[in-house]
């Protein structure tokens, strides 16, 4: 059986739409960056001026206990005791909403890589575990619902000069997909019981014709966060480097049609999706290649021969790796902010998309050798400004932000805090 990556989808009109104004601000907040150190450790505190903006603090993450399938604590006695104290924020933040997110790429488990896939296929009684679990654990430490953001197979990436990623991933995506639809219902039933809040985090890569049957499953969730990005990143595509997040899909280059953020916007609405209900997620980071001196010296995207990810920056100097590991070659908007700068030891320079349809990169060509040589995907703040444009003229019902610890929360580049999610504000009202 051959499961196609998506069917093709006509394109729906950005202008002229009306009705009510996106206002929903879902705020993604890692645990992880606790366990960072110097500039890029976060704590609660550094949170504060974003929840006077943000309408939801969505924080992770949880997993599920094999086995059992239980709702797991990833980080034991840590979990107690910071669960507590990140939902106490709301008696500062009364509008604020804060969620418990399960999976979201945290829960890691080597020896059953597909246990989310485990999960969907056991009985009955694994469901309830989990969704009593869950209910027990939300009602406990005082959350206001739940995030389900599964670890789903993601689709191959796009090969250079080779097939282009439409490969079959899970031979039994259509039973999983029933599962999981059977699954939602079960648990938003449980938790409209219990006056809680389901949510549901579409992770990037993960093809949604094979896990999410929209029209069953909006009826059961509160709001729906669409990450749309990295859909091309140095480890899935080391040779190459391209746009990580465009709006639109750009027909150059053999890319494919359905990595851009308006593609899977339109998969969503198209299948039944009410607009309210869906909130764009975007990246606060940015992705780096390493470019090689057979890069060129333009490096208008697509870019090739590059060599995977480019060295990082404070992530790569802050991190308790065998606990928390960041991706390689994954910028924070502070880190970015420094290259950009002209007093840096190296800067990049900014190529700014006046088209606003694909996104800002920046690049510093490879020297004499072969070395120190980068190209940068990013957003930042004003492209943040444009997909939230975007995100209001198709009625959607708000933006999530992945995640506030790549913001700069320390106001290091300008002064001003958390650049990103102001600037969505200032769109957005």
């Amino acid at each position: 059986m051959k499961f196609l990556l998506f069917p093709f989808l006509g394109l729906l009109s950005v202008v002229g739409c009306t009705g009510v104004a996106a206002q929903n601000y879902i705020c993604y907040y890692d645990s992880g960056s606790y366990y960072r150190s110097g500039l890029t450790q976060m704590w609660k505190d550094h949170l504060e001026p974003a929840l006077n903006v943000c309408t939801h603090l969505v924080y992770g993450y949880a997993g599920i206990q094999k086995g059992s399938f239980e709702l797991l604590r990833l980080r034991g006695r840590f979990d107690k005791f910071r669960y507590s104290e990140i939902t106490g924020i709301s008696k500062k933040f009364s509008h604020l909403k804060v969620l418990l997110s399960v999976g979201g790429g945290r829960d890691v488990d080597e020896a059953h890589p597909n246990k989310y896939l485990e999960f969907l296929e056991a009985n009955t009684t694994a469901q309830k575990n989990f969704i009593d679990s869950s209910i027990n654990e939300l009602k406990r430490k005082r959350f206001d619902g739940l995030d389900l953001a599964f670890q789903f197979p993601k689709n191959e990436p796009k090969k250079v000069n080779g097939p282009t990623g439409d490969f079959v991933v899970d031979p039994l995506a259509e039973q999983h997909k029933r599962q999981f639809t059977a699954l939602v219902e079960n648990l938003g039933n449980a938790l409209r019981s219990a006056n809680l809040t389901l949510s549901l985090t579409v992770l990037p890569n993960v093809n949604s014709t094979w896990y999410y049957d929209v029209s069953k499953l909006h009826p059961q969730v509160d709001f729906i966060n669409l990450a749309a990005f990295d859909f091309i990143t140095p480890l899935r595509n080391p040779e190459e480097a391209d746009y990580t997040a465009p709006i639109f899909f750009k027909d150059e280059h053999n890319r494919l049609p359905y990595l851009n953020v308006d593609f899977q916007v339109n998969y969503w609405l198209q299948n039944g999706c009410p607009p309210n209900k869906l909130n764009l997620g975007m990246a606060t980071y940015g992705q780096g290649w390493k470019m090689t001196s057979d890069s060129g010296q333009t490096s208008i995207p697509v870019v090739s021969r590059t060599n995977g990810p480019a060295p990082g920056g404070l992530l790569e100097d802050s991190l308790e790796w065998a606990r928390w590991p960041e991706l390689p070659g994954l910028f924070t908007w502070p880190d970015i902010c420094e290259k950009l700068a002209k007093n840096s030891s190296a800067p990049l320079r900014q190529v700014t998309d006046l088209t606003k349809k694909y996104g800002n990169y920046a690049i510093r060509p490879a020297n004499e050798g072969g070395e120190n040589g980068m190209w940068l995907s990013f957003d930042g703040p004003d492209f943040a400004g444009v997909k939230a444009t975007y995100a209001k003229g198709r009625n959607l019902g708000g933006m999530a932000i992945f995640d506030l610890s790549y913001d700069d929360y320390r106001g290091l580049c300008t002064g001003q805090k958390f650049p990103t999610l102001q600037a969505i504000k200032d769109v957005m009202g």
